[in-house]
């Protein structure tokens, strides 16, 4: 039974709620007040001066380093030794000082709100309208981050995680780019053609580190390059097949983030999870093209009719699928379809359930001893029955790791299956349902008891069965099987 391709049922927020909004302020040549003297006003007084801002600093008595930044910053800082006067916030674009008393940090607000006066009062977030929070500055790229005044030291652990992670010269690139804009509109007045050539950019920004000089020559070559592709036919888009992982966004790949960002359409299947698709470009049109096991579910046919109907139309698609799209997702009949119809398609990896699996139980799927080969295997057919030409010769090798998708309803038939082609029914085996989510389930089990056949999980689930998981009982926070003995590896009990 097929159903709509667009659903009825409303649209998930495409954002969670936030507690504040990150906005970015021009301050050039706004005047800002900042009252106070400590350690604490210095710093936020550079800040404000490198924004643009003309800083004027009162107290009567300012410490070292403030006295030491006013000196550095002749011009940019003002310094006036006396108290602050309501006055002196008249026409201010922003006030911040800093206050030890309730008393004297409820007056400075008041006085700056009624004015129109957005205000700061430092480390007391009950008289703030605004928030400083921690920086990344490779301007004019600038990153903020908040964590709502609750964690100050978190912020600064984010921060330094990004410094590590954004090359040096991304400053110099984006102010290149950006007195290039005017000089692109000129040179590609396509959309779809400067939507191809920031493409590019990006792609180049993230691994050049040449020069200046160098990095403009760079950006002519690209929209040369992009020029170059322009043709007086209506363009083709992009198919790209995405691996979505197993639903913890932390396991995506770089490369999906990417292009999860360079979308503007997004068919998903329904194991994708709502923190992956967060990551998403927001303006970028989702649609859920999932499939339920033996239930309701859209026609492979009309996926890709439909993915060829939106690349036709120059849109970039990215077709994310749960897991690895080339493990059982039918990416095959995809990228089939787009060759056909002459679409370009790319396909990006993603972590699959079995080897995610095997990192949450802190095993590994082969040992030199034991396991020499992994086997990937779907546990039902398009009937949901236990595929008929399954190898059991090939399952039933002690000495491989086999891991069954889809294979919930199959299970013990299974099981049964490969005892009777002289599998050990002592063979560990271990269900994992919801592998890298919070309602993450594991059970370990052995071959002969999973063929009396338990309930397993009525979850999105992987089995996993072979001798390189005789651990699997400590890892599921069971006791810990018999002991090795000289012959091999233990085995869990039937």
């Amino acid at each position: 039974m097929s159903r709509p391709l667009l659903p009825t049922r409303a649209r998930p927020a495409r954002l969670q709620p936030l507690t504040t909004l990150p906005v970015f302020l021009d301050l050039a040549r706004q005047r800002v007040l900042v009252a106070g003297g400590g350690d604490a006003v210095a710093w936020k007084a550079e800040l404000l001066a490198a924004a643009g801002a003309r800083v004027t600093v009162l107290h009567p008595d300012p410490g070292p380093e403030l006295a030491a930044l006013v000196e550095a910053k002749a011009g940019a800082i003002e310094l006036q030794r006396r108290p602050w006067r309501e006055a002196d916030l008249d026409g201010a674009a922003l006030a911040v000082a800093e206050a030890e008393e309730d008393g004297e940090a409820a007056r400075f607000a008041a006085a700056a709100r009624s004015r129109g006066v957005l205000v700061n009062v430092i480390d007391r977030p009950a008289f703030c309208d605004f928030q400083f929070g921690a920086i990344v500055n490779r301007s004019p790229v600038v990153i903020g981050i908040s964590t709502d005044g609750a964690a100050p030291v978190l912020a600064q652990a984010i921060r330094r995680r990004i410094e590590a992670v954004l090359p040096r010269s991304l400053g110099a690139w984006s102010a290149l780019a950006k007195g290039f804009r005017e000089r692109l509109a000129a040179t590609l007045p396509g959309k779809a053609d400067r939507r191809r050539f920031w493409e590019k950019f990006v792609d180049v920004t993230f691994i050049s580190q040449n020069e200046e000089d160098a990095q403009l020559a760079e950006i002519e070559r690209l929209a040369r390059e992009t020029l170059a592709e322009t043709t007086p036919t209506p363009s083709v888009g992009t198919v790209v097949i995405v691996g979505a992982g197993p639903g913890d966004p932390e396991l995506l790949t770089l490369r999906a983030m990417r292009e999860l960002q360079a979308a503007d359409v997004i068919l998903h299947d329904r194991l994708v999870t709502p923190q992956v698709l967060e990551l998403a470009r927001r303006e970028a049109r989702r649609i859920a093209v999932g499939k339920e096991g033996h239930g309701p579910a859209c026609r492979q046919e009309d996926i890709n009719a439909l993915i060829l109907s939106l690349a036709h139309k120059g849109k970039r698609v990215v077709r994310l699928k749960g897991g690895d799209p080339s493990i059982f997702g039918r990416a095959g009949e995809e990228i089939a379809a787009c060759r056909a119809a002459g679409v370009p398609v790319i396909m990006v990896p993603g972590v699959t359930a079995a080897t995610a699996a095997a990192a949450a139980l802190n095993l590994s799927l082969t040992h030199r001893e034991v396991s020499r080969r992994v086997q990937f295997v779907t546990g039902h057919d398009r009937d949901g029955a236990l595929p008929p030409d399954l190898d059991l010769s090939a399952l039933a090798d002690p000495r491989a790791t086999t891991c069954v998708y889809m294979g919930r309803r199959t299970a013990a038939e299974l099981a049964r299956r490969l005892i009777a082609e002289g599998l050990s029914p002592r063979t560990p085996a271990v269900a994992l349902s919801n592998v890298s989510r919070q309602n993450q389930e594991a059970r370990a089990t052995s071959l002969g008891a999973l063929a009396r056949g338990p309930a397993l999980p009525d979850a999105p689930m992987i089995l996993l069965i072979g001798q390189a998981l005789d651990q699997a009982r400590l890892a599921c926070g069971d006791e810990p099987a018999a002991s090795a003995s000289p012959a091999g590896p233990a085995v869990l009990a039937a």
